[in-house]
């Protein structure tokens, strides 16, 4: 297995004079870049032009990681050629949150095969229900594979996303990635670090990803009591208070959900993953050494030995809520990664609007306001 990392801005180009002539159809390219590149779309086609055999997937952010670096308005890519282990790509659209399930279903489909050990899934961020995404995936595929991914950003605007399809960045399309063959060695990890704050209210009323009521009153209007001054920021600013959700009192297991949207006429919140009816919700907030120290957490949970073995590439999936609130502490939470991960470890990855990823163990969940980590190496 050979790794190469690099990047591209507009004003420096691309940071390597000569890619590796690696292409071939064991050769997996990744790219993420701002969602401006949807318009102007040369630097990704430059890229993909190169490797005419590759498998090329990547999607818009709300910041591009590289190795222990974020920017914007720029390009991360990784160029992975395995050497034991196939490929397959995916695709199929969504174009509302209703498709969400049957285009989890449809990459499934085209994926599943008995050689299959993993699906790294990107999404478009905008018009798709996470939760019903992953339900469709589940349905398909064997709990033994392991599903990982996220969903594209858009900074902290919310106006457009893409993920490529067909080589070229388009909105409306999930694309994923099939890993196939013994040697594939698939790591994942999904942390938080927020706390909890307020009162633990019911779920009274909702419909899928979309919240009317929390213990029988509006929920934007109860939202809006505990944002104050920050409630004129909506959507945006909801991020920096996401709401854990559990299904009942027993539950050890929440999931965090972040806002996508809010409708004024309704006094409704749009979030990235289901709310059902009778779930119990609870608002969170920031605590600063806890979201680095989940960062942490999720690196150790993909159970890599450190003693440098095989080549690997980590592909961090971080929430544009952590990045908001971390701010100029960002950068923390990815160098708390590499800290660690083995050696020689190459990390590319993006600010995303929602996570994939196993709870801990089990099948696939969508998760909010985590750091999620894929990590991939093959077997010597």
């Amino acid at each position: 297995m050979e790794v190469h990392t690099f990047g591209y801005d507009r004003k420096k180009y691309w940071s390597v004079k000569n890619r590796p002539r690696i292409d071939s159809r064991r050769t997996l390219v990744l790219l993420f870049g701002s969602s401006s590149f949807l318009d102007s779309a040369d630097p990704l086609s430059e890229l993909a032009d190169d490797y005419r055999e590759a498998i090329v997937i990547g999607c818009s952010t709300a910041g591009e990681i590289l190795g222990t670096q974020i920017f914007d308005e720029s390009v991360s890519a990784a160029i992975v050629r395995f050497d034991h282990t196939d490929l397959r790509l995916a695709s199929a659209p969504v174009q509302s949150a209703d498709h969400s399930f049957s285009a989890g279903q449809e990459i499934a489909q085209q994926l599943n095969d008995s050689r299959l050990k993993g699906i790294f899934v990107l999404s478009d961020g905008l018009h798709v229900n996470g939760s019903e995404l992953v339900r469709g995936l589940n349905s398909k595929v064997s709990p033994s594979v392991v599903v990982t991914g996220g969903l594209a950003g858009d900074g902290d605007r919310f106006r457009q996303t893409w993920v490529l399809q067909d080589r070229r960045p388009q909105a409306g399309f999930v694309t994923a990635v099939g890993f196939y063959g013994d040697r594939i060695e698939i790591g994942h990890g999904s942390k938080g670090g927020w706390d909890l704050f307020g009162p633990e209210r019911r779920v009274t009323r909702s419909k899928g990803n979309i919240l009317f009521e929390l213990d029988g009153r509006p929920a934007l209007q109860l939202y809006k009591e505990y944002l104050g001054d920050r409630a004129t920021g909506l959507p945006a600013t909801g991020l920096l208070f996401p709401l854990a959700v559990r299904s009942h009192e027993s539950d050890s297991k929440s999931l965090v959900r972040t806002i996508l949207a809010v409708d004024e006429r309704e006094q409704s919140l749009t979030f990235a993953g289901d709310i059902p009816e009778g779930a119990l919700a609870q608002l969170m907030k920031a605590n600063f050494d806890r979201l680095v120290q989940g960062a942490s957490e999720a690196a150790s949970s993909t159970k890599l030995s450190t003693d440098g073995g095989p080549c690997t590439l980590a592909i961090a999936i971080s929430c544009v809520g952590r990045r908001l609130v971390l701010g100029e502490r960002t950068e923390e939470e990815i160098e708390a990664t590499l800290d660690v991960l083995p050696k020689g470890t190459r990390q590319i990855g993006f600010y995303s609007y929602g996570e994939l990823s196993p709870y801990a163990t089990g099948t696939c969940d969508l998760h909010n306001q985590t750091m999620t980590l894929t990590t991939l190496r093959e077997a010597a």
